[in-house]
């Protein structure tokens, strides 16, 4: 039975260990969500403005001879995948990597640690991922595009919907899209539409990159809360349950102890 005791003490202890660390990346996510969702909400206005701009520079008949409103048919698709720096954060990176399994023709550009070991590439990081890489990305993928290297641009990432509800999503970058809603009346555009368009869409593909890596690294942060409380109830559920078998063992054996000496001091 003090075996039993013993092994018990030694399980109870080592949950107790996992708790206090789930408890500490929980406190560390807490304290990244406020700065990630700030700079998430910021990223929001930028990319809904550039995407207006776009739209209505698309919308212009002068634009149709631009390379990036060529639709060609997907014999060649580049896609860019975001994932986290690191696990621990519930179906996060999983479910990326799940959506991503449904192209499996396209060639992947990650982006996070992630996704860099998954597609054994140089490692480079979601979350500190600047502008300035986005830009340079971005340079790099339009001039392809435009000069037929491939035939149309994605990116997965993950949509933040609130702490308890984030899910990865496709968002289809190249050709730009031409819906015919916006109208340019009243704007004017220097020196014309066509190479306002041809200018503006390297910065708006490296501001979709950078806007969807803040809003990724914000479902990653908050993911990870939501896993490490999830974690540490069920620690405190398996600590209270092994508390309760300890005690019990421990009662047995206190009550065998005791029945052997009665039984002793009859004989």
């Amino acid at each position: 039975m003090s075996e039993n005791t013993k092994a018990l003490r030694v399980r109870i202890k080592s949950v107790t260990s996992t708790m206090q660390l789930t408890n500490a990346m929980g406190l560390v996510a807490s304290s990244k969500i406020r700065r990630a969702n700030q700079a998430m909400l910021a990223g929001r206005d930028y990319a809904a403005a550039l995407e207006e701009t776009v739209s209505v520079l698309a919308s212009d008949r002068e634009c149709f001879r631009s390379p990036y409103l060529q639709v060609r048919e997907a014999k060649k698709t580049k896609i860019i995948v975001i994932a986290g720096d690191r696990g621990l954060a519930g179906g996060y990176n999983a479910n990326v990597f799940r959506l991503a399994a449904e192209y499996p023709d396209a060639e992947f550009i990650p982006l996070g640690k992630r996704a860099c070991d998954k597609y054994d590439t140089p490692y480079n990081s979601s979350e500190h991922f600047s502008f300035e890489e986005a830009a340079k990305l971005a340079d790099e993928l339009c001039t392809a595009f435009a000069s037929g290297e491939f035939d149309r641009l994605g990116i997965i990432s993950t949509k933040y919907h609130s702490v308890m509800s984030q899910e990865a999503y496709i968002k289809w970058i190249l050709p730009l899209q031409n819906d015919g809603t916006k109208n340019a009346s009243g704007m004017v555009f220097e020196p014309d539409c066509l190479t306002v368009l041809n200018n503006v869409a390297r910065e708006y593909v490296a501001g979709i990159i950078t806007v969807c890596a803040r809003e990724s690294f914000a479902s990653e942060v908050a993911a990870r809360r939501m896993a490490m409380d999830s974690a540490s109830k069920n620690a405190q559920q398996m600590i209270n349950d092994l508390q309760l078998e300890y005690n019990r063992a421990r009662q047995g054996a206190i009550t065998q102890e005791i029945t052997e000496i009665v039984a002793g001091s009859g004989d």
